[in-house]
């Protein structure tokens, strides 16, 4: 059977251009490639078109519309969702003009295919005393509760995304003075992270009662499960949510009904904004290639708005025994007189 043009140019782009030239890390694609699963499962359900018989001429502007529509009236996708099935879709038909550029105009249509709007999300995070008190949940009697707060102590304490933690190994970590662990975050960009010789206690012990400090071990996960593999996202949150349901029901006010493993991330930006460190450092420290990406935080911290509000507030209100003092003796004139005293 002969390959059609879009699994040609659509295996280029997602093993060639993204994995090789854009450097994309292994779940960036894998998240690009489940849109277009969707997509192509769209056009056989819809189109009739098999997957084999599926080329670059039968996909128009109005074939990506009526996918996207697809994917909000009949998959309920939110907004977000549908922005991010647009975004990789838009990724691989820009990819197409300098491939394709025959078609330069189809594909412009489909580029101009403009975004929702969507609803922008609370940022969810906790309290110091509610990660204090998830971190006193892990049973340090058993090496799986040894192993899971060295975990979330290092997730919080790095501020790093739950896959940089999950591709961490023995040989990433430093822990001589200055201490500090080499991240990969999105599009393998590496990053120096800093920690504070208190926050480390744990992940030493950790790693000296799995011998991680061997040099065997160097490449090795550091963090792995029971069957001495490489944790998973799903893992990982499992992890997570066991104690914040331990956490909670010792105190459901700090702890919320929702929580991930990127609540532990805005919770450190947020206790760092908090104690007044520079935008500029927490953005380094989080990995984000713009401070204007960081400054959500700010925007977030409500409670610091909140006494920079009080400290700046003068009272220009009556006293509440003058406001009140005209309906005693019935004087309206002299009670207006006397508000400027």
């Amino acid at each position: 059977m002969e390959t059609t043009d879009f699994a040609k140019h659509l295996s280029a782009f997602l093993t060639v251009y993204l994995a090789g030239e854009r450097n994309y890390s292994p779940n960036t694609v894998l998240a690009y490639r489940d849109t277009f699963v969707q997509f192509i499962t769209f056009m056989k359900d819809r189109k009739g078109t098999e997957a084999k018989r599926l080329t670059l001429e039968s996909i128009t502007g109005e074939v990506v519309s009526e996918f996207l529509g697809f994917l909000q009236k009949d998959r309920n996708c939110s907004n977000a969702t549908r922005n991010y099935r647009l975004a990789a879709l838009k990724s691989f038909f820009n990819y197409m003009q300098y491939r394709n550029p025959e078609r330069m105009y189809e594909w412009q249509k489909i580029l101009s295919i403009k975004v929702k709007k969507q609803e922008k999300k609370s940022i969810n995070y906790l309290t110091a005393d509610g990660i204090k008190l998830l971190l006193e949940q892990p049973d340090l009697n058993t090496p799986g509760g040894r192993r899971n707060l060295a975990l979330l102590a290092l997730i919080y304490d790095s501020g790093a995304r739950v896959q940089e933690i999950i591709d961490l190994t023995p040989a990433s970590v430093r822990l001589d003075i200055p201490i500090t662990i080499r991240l990969f975050g999105k599009g393998r960009k590496a990053r120096i992270v800093p920690l504070q010789e208190e926050q480390t206690v744990f992940l030493k012990n950790y790693m000296q009662e799995n011998q991680l400090f061997e040099p065997h071990a160097n490449n090795y996960p550091l963090f792995s499960n029971s069957k001495n593999e490489r944790l998973t996202r799903a893992g990982v949150a499992y992890i997570l949510n066991t104690h914040a349901v331990m956490a909670r029901q010792i105190n459901p006010a700090i702890i919320p009904e929702k929580i991930s493993c990127h609540s532990l991330r805005h919770s450190k930006a947020m206790h760092l904004l908090q104690a007044g460190v520079n935008l500029v450092y927490i953005r380094d420290l989080l990995g984000h290639v713009s401070v204007q990406t960081t400054d959500v935080y700010a925007r977030a911290d409500s409670k610091q708005k909140r006494e920079a509000f009080e400290k700046a507030y003068v009272d220009l209100h009556p006293r509440a025994d003058k406001s009140k003092s005209w309906e005693k003796d019935g004087n309206l004139l002299e009670w207006l007189k006397s508000l400027g005293k």
